[in-house]
């Protein structure tokens, strides 16, 4: 089996348009949720959330290509661009055609959606663009980044709500893993900020109108966000030949089912999901040093959550550090384990571990080392990323420093 190395990183998200102030971002603890900024808005119970702004695509794609990318898309794309430069792979020849893309993704095009039926049923037009359908197929961002990077291996789409990008960025580890494939382009995005994408969520009553505050005693619900993270997966020899910056090791995942409830999470089907990624990366608990959290903010995850890693762990929990940068980048849908990776290699490379911010009160329930409100200097070794998605689909990924 091969080792599996990240050698690039690019992300678009509501703390930056970039890593590098993406990062910033979190060692400093600033909050990317705010007044969101589209047509209709007024009319939402919800009117927060973790919007990309000062992102302006007419400066980054032509009039031909924006009628083809809707925004989640968009930000693949930048987010893409980014990871492959600071790889510094080109890809042609045989490299080209074993090489490939597995992204997450929820909503599709939500916005294309969403503006769509505006113009139906609202504006009474009886036509739409010709590319409506594939501008908001959940596999338009996987495909466009094929088609921009040359990418003719495996290339699709993972849809698991919550967990689309620890899902595909399983199956990339997987391929490189296995020998079938030497690098993989992967990760996720995702843009529901939209006035139908918001209303659909505020059917769940499961949003705050005011704050993300993961394991706070005081918790009141999610926030949405929208963005992208993309990464290079590339099998270590490869990449050392070459003579590339590694910026972790990816050693282990692992998925679970619940097959038990629609919404509701299980401790059980999370915590065997924990539990097997330290079987499939050969980890004893205590090489653990840091969990990105789903931490979503709303009540029965982050409990069930705490419970999870606490019977997992052990003793080892309370030795643990586990925030959930939701609190600054919102919940991110298919796109947020991707975003949450970043946090990861953070903790590994740089010894930062980004804060769960919103932290105001203590819950009996969450008491674990949430890291609150401050970044925190320590050396990390190994950590995980945890996914836990409706529908009961859990997985989680293992991350050592190389």
């Amino acid at each position: 089996m091969k080792r599996v190395v990240i050698t690039g990183a690019g992300t678009v998200n509501a703390l930056g348009l970039n890593v590098p102030d993406t990062l910033e971002a979190m060692r400093e603890g600033r909050c990317g949720i705010g007044p969101l900024s589209f047509q209709d808005v007024e009319r939402l119970a919800i009117q927060i959330g973790a919007q990309v702004h000062d992102f302006d695509e007419t400066k980054l794609f032509n009039r031909q290509q924006l009628s083809l990318y809707d925004r989640f898309t968009q930000f693949t794309l930048i987010a893409a661009r980014e990871a492959l430069a600071q790889a510094g792979l080109e890809f042609s020849g045989e490299l080209a055609a074993r090489s490939g893309v597995v992204l997450g993704n929820s909503g599709g095009g939500m916005t294309t959606l969403d503006e769509n039926y505006r113009s139906v049923y609202e504006d009474g037009k009886n036509r739409v663009h010709p590319f409506v359908v594939p501008k908001l197929m959940n596999n338009a961002a996987a495909s466009h980044v094929s088609m921009e990077f040359n990418l003719k291996g495996p290339s699709f789409t993972v849809s698991t709500a919550c967990a689309s990008s620890n899902h595909a960025m399983s199956q990339a580890f997987q391929m490189v893993h296995g020998g079938s494939t030497p690098v993989m382009i992967t990760g996720g995005s995702e843009s529901m900020l939209c006035f139908g994408g918001v209303k659909a969520w505020e059917g769940l009553r499961v949003m705050s109108k005011d704050a993300c505050r993961p394991f706070s005693a005081n918790r009141n619900g999610m926030v949405q966000g929208e963005g992208a993270g993309v990464f290079v997966f590339e099998e270590y020899e490869h990449a050392r030949k070459r003579g590339a910056d590694i910026l972790a090791e990816v050693v282990g995942f692992a998925m679970t089912s619940d097959a038990s409830d629609i919404v509701m999470p299980s401790k059980n089907g999370a915590a065997r999901a924990i539990a097997g990624a330290l079987h499939d990366a050969k980890l004893n608990p205590e090489d653990v040093g840091y969990i990105n959290a789903h931490g979503t903010g709303t009540a029965a995850n982050d409990k069930t959550e705490c419970a999870a890693v606490a019977d997992v762990f052990g003793a080892h929990a309370d030795r643990l550090m586990i925030s959930s940068t939701k609190s600054m980048h919102g919940h991110c849908i298919g796109g947020t384990g991707a975003i949450e990776l970043l946090a990861c290699i953070m903790a590994l490379r740089d010894g930062v571990v980004a804060p769960t911010i919103g932290y105001e009160e203590p819950d009996p329930e969450c008491a674990l080392d949430v890291v609150p409100n401050v970044a925190r200097d320590a050396k990390v070794d190994v950590a995980l990323s945890n996914a836990f998605a409706f529908g009961g689909l859990n997985a989680v990924l293992a991350l050592r420093r190389v």
